[in-house]
């Protein structure tokens, strides 16, 4: 699995490679801006990530900024017959109107800060992913 990990926060980024690395190779974004440059390389490589984890609130671009560009610049790029990447947002916010958000642009799911990897791997059973 080809994964994509936005995250501003060193501890969080780098807990969050160790942990999803045994599911695949794992690019870091520190920015929503890096992480719509790595996305759509990704795909005008013809390799589009498995994966994409997006924090919310990142520097430069926000994570339902970037979520909402990656799936334009899907809808217009990706070969037939390629899926779209999974996105789960990461994020310490509860707030609703934000989950309602970031569901209306397309992500597949929430993970809830601290990471409780339990419940993440539970998340990508459930997408599929694993």
């Amino acid at each position: 699995m080809k994964i994509l990990i936005a995250e501003d926060d060193l501890t969080s980024r780098l807990f969050m490679k160790k942990y999803l690395s045994k599911y695949g190779s794992c690019d870091v974004a520190m920015n929503g801006l890096e992480a719509i440059d790595l996305a759509m390389n990704a795909i005008e490589m013809e390799n589009p990530y498995d994966l994409i984890c997006l924090d919310i609130m990142m520097p430069k671009v926000d994570g339902i900024k970037a979520l909402k560009a990656i799936r334009e610049i899907e809808s217009t790029s990706l070969q037939d017959g390629t899926a779209p990447s999974k996105i789960i947002m990461t994020t310490a916010l509860n707030d609703k109107e934000t989950v309602e958000e970031a569901y209306k642009y397309g992500c597949e799911a929430y993970a809830w800060k601290p990471i409780d990897v339990e419940k993440f791997d539970e998340v990508l059973k459930k997408i599929n992913l694993i």
